[in-house]
């Protein structure tokens, strides 16, 4: 990397900034997420839990795994090689500081505490960071996906106790929440639908937390499901209607719900990714 930034080296290199590059970051970063389930659609769900030992995983699965990986670190590289010609810090410091952080963060495991469930690492870890002078709130990004952030915020409230104490408290939140929705929606009044819808979306993921899943996860699973259902339905109306035919609704309906019952059975194409 530093070969590229360097004069005489790779022009698009050199022209790079920390700003320039988030876009990059971002991008490397979902085709990662986009590498896990593609292991997990090979048949590795449980991969990313397993404890100890060797499994058996589709070998091209593995390798888009390991190249995209690849590609995230070398972001983290880049970034820092900048940083280095800033004279701030470089890759080494960025290593060191990782790891001095995740020593200070499990005295259960370099020091002497101890800690016998998941539950009492996150706690301690929540704790160390106040400590540090950090509140429960400042390790989340404002640039995560709306949903995958309100989730961790979320979680980070109720870890100081912030909380409803069961899923009853956001089902009612969540019926409030869609009462006033539709009182805004009756005034014509668009602010309004704006933070109510927010409310609402709020509401919903903070139901998902409390019901153990994932609220980020489920919508893009939902989205991908459309998305294949929606690519029967335009393939079929073009291949029975030619192109030049509107389809009614009713037809588009017939469609899709032809498209589900492939589903069912398995026999329903994926969509495929665009990888880079």
């Amino acid at each position: 990397m530093a070969q590229l930034r360097a004069p005489g080296g790779c022009p698009w290199d050199r022209e790079q900034s920390l700003a320039t590059l988030r876009t990059y970051l971002i991008e490397e970063s979902h085709e990662l997420l986009d590498a896990i389930d593609g292991l997990a659609e090979a048949g590795q769900r449980d991969a990313v839990t397993i404890e100890a030992g060797a499994i058996q995983a589709d070998p091209a699965a593995v390798a888009d795994l390991r190249e995209e990986l690849g590609d995230v670190l070398l972001q983290v590289a880049f970034q820092s090689q900048i940083a280095r010609e800033c004279g701030w810090f470089d890759l080494d410091a960025v290593a060191h500081g990782i790891a001095d952080k995740m020593i200070r963060r499990h005295p259960h495991v370099f020091g002497a505490a101890t800690a016998e469930h998941a539950g009492e690492v996150r706690d301690r870890w929540e704790q160390q960071k106040r400590q540090e002078g950090k509140g429960a709130l400042d390790g989340v990004p404002k640039n995560l996906p709306g949903l995958l952030r309100a989730q961790r915020i979320g979680d980070k409230a109720a870890r100081i106790g912030f909380d409803w104490p069961d899923a009853s408290g956001p089902w009612a939140k969540i019926h409030e929440e869609m009462a006033e929705l539709r009182e805004a929606e009756a005034r014509g009044d668009r602010a309004a639908m704006q933070d109510e819808l927010g409310d609402l979306l709020f509401a919903m993921a903070n139901l998902a937390r409390h019901l153990g899943v994932d609220a980020e996860l489920g919508l893009r699973q939902t989205l991908d499901r459309f998305t294949n259902r929606f690519g029967h339905v335009e393939r079929q109306a073009e291949s029975r209607w030619g192109r030049e035919h509107k389809a009614s609704l009713d037809e588009l309906e017939n469609l899709w719900q032809e498209a589900k019952q492939l589903e069912k059975l398995g026999q329903l194409p994926a969509a495929g990714r665009k990888r880079g």
